[in-house]
């Protein structure tokens, strides 16, 4: 059985977002672009957004693996973040379509190698 993952970067990025102090990065872009995602589908679900995976101690900054989905219900990999020594934008660094082939039924837990 899943279980979340308790976020301790996911709460403070989403009230930002809400608050319209979100930057997306060029890498983020461009891979919004290539899976045909919508930049106003990610704000604007951000709130139904699940930690997949935490990773509170990167030394670019606390980031997090997240789940949303996109206006037609589709699921959409987010990695989140904030800046080193900041509290502030949130930071959309990536996003993309998880693969089944390494993604759970959920694309909530990779599967084992």
């Amino acid at each position: 059985m899943w279980l979340p993952t308790m976020s301790e970067t996911l709460r403070p990025i989403q009230t930002l977002v809400l608050a319209g102090d979100v930057r997306v990065s060029d890498h983020g872009f461009a891979e919004l672009a290539k899976d045909a995602i919508l930049i106003e589908d990610i704000v604007a679900n951000v709130m139904t957004a699940v930690a997949v995976e935490d990773y509170p101690e990167r030394f670019r900054g606390r980031s997090v693996l997240a789940l949303q989905h996109d206006a037609d219900g589709r699921p959409v990999h987010v990695v989140w973040a904030l800046p080193s020594g900041d509290r502030w934008p949130a930071v959309l660094v990536t996003a993309y379509r998880p693969d089944l082939l390494l993604w759970d039924d959920e694309f909530k837990r990779r599967k084992s190698r």
